[in-house]
């Protein structure tokens, strides 16, 4: 899944880029946007390598894409923002420096992502008013009519001011919906970019919600202290008595608000975490893994990192019987390292 950073021009939202994926901003993408990918940092990953010894480490990562910058005049956004259909999911980054209003970025954000939502839907009503129009077998008529109330509801809904993410919706209507990739659909985190002398960054995680998390983060600084050495950061934040945002945290956080999760494989060969949309199933995961896996599904042996780090070895684990055998509906939990069994 791409995971879409957008906000006005001058927010800060490269610099965030950067200092999230080690990569530079090019120049030459400022109008077709960037991608990098973000290894997900994992505690669990260097006893997990005491334990194996594995010839090889694999970290999962998550796909940043550095948009281009959006205008507050509002000209050009369309164009600019066509991109971010791709994302499924969507941070915004928002100023907080130089006397800028965050809060009124994100509801202009907010006001952009429904207008142009709502002219999607307003053309796509008026194609299929005029396919009703027209005569047609009956099961392909109820499938315009399903279609056409659908959409004026969820039209409806965004004329009211409420996002589509917000809305109570059956799986019959989230399937016409889907096809769309409309904005207000697409879960999002708001990133407060703050000042470097910002004394109060809690103020804007005091505004989170549950639909619209905010985390602040003094980027520019952030980019600074990570290019010097691991001596020279420790004394520049001692002297100067700075708190340090978790960027490992900040990665953690969107991937659980891009509704993804990670599982683990684990032996002498690989110690790896792979990347699968939460709530996923044992036959996900294989499918993750490799096609071939998911096809000749049997079962999968599940143990938990946590177990397996107490105990110290796979044969404690068994011993204690704390290896399962789980079915392929099994759904896959984010502690869990999977030994898939296959037939060929």
């Amino acid at each position: 899944m791409k995971i879409g950073l957008v906000g006005y021009q001058g927010s800060g939202k490269s610099t965030l880029f950067h200092w999230l994926t080690g990569v530079a901003p090019d120049p030459a993408a400022a109008h077709t946007g960037q991608s990098a990918m973000a290894p997900i940092p994992d505690a669990r990953f260097e006893p997990l390598c005491q334990l194996y010894h594995p010839k090889k480490i694999t970290h999962a990562a998550i796909e940043l894409v550095d948009t281009p910058g959006l205008s507050r005049t509002h000209e050009g956004n369309a164009a600019r923002m066509g991109m971010l259909r791709e994302a499924g999911c969507l941070v915004f980054v928002v100023a907080a420096f130089s006397n800028a209003d965050p809060m009124a970025e994100l509801r202009a954000f907010d006001e952009d992502l429904m207008l142009a939502d709502m002219e999607i839907l307003t053309n796509r009503i008026e194609r299929v008013e005029e396919q009703l129009k027209k005569p047609l077998p009956r099961t392909e008529h109820q499938q315009f009519e399903h279609e056409h109330a659908t959409l004026k509801l969820v039209l409806t809904s965004l004329e009211s001011g409420h996002p589509l993410r917000e809305s109570q919706m059956t799986e019959d209507q989230r399937k016409v919906t889907r096809a769309f990739r409309l904005f207000t659909e697409k879960p999002r985190l708001v990133v407060v970019n703050t000042a470097d002398d910002e004394s109060k960054p809690e103020r804007f995680a005091a505004l989170s919600t549950p639909e619209t998390p905010m985390v602040a983060v003094p980027a520019g600084l952030e980019l600074e202290l990570a290019k010097m050495s691991a001596e020279d950061r420790a004394a520049f934040v001692a002297e100067m008595g700075l708190v340090l945002t978790d960027r490992d945290q900040l990665i953690r956080t969107l991937l659980t608000t891009s509704g993804q999760t990670t599982f683990f494989t684990a032996g002498e060969p690989e110690v790896r975490t792979w990347l699968m949309p939460q709530g996923g199933t044992a036959l996900d995961a294989a499918g993750c893994i490799h096609t071939d896996l998911a096809r000749g599904f049997i079962r999968a042996e599940v143990m938990t990192v946590g177990d397996l780090i107490r105990l110290g070895s796979e044969r404690e684990v068994k011993a204690q019987h704390l290896l399962r055998q789980e079915p392929k509906d099994y759904m896959v939990q984010d502690d869990d390292i999977l030994l898939i069994r296959f037939s060929v």
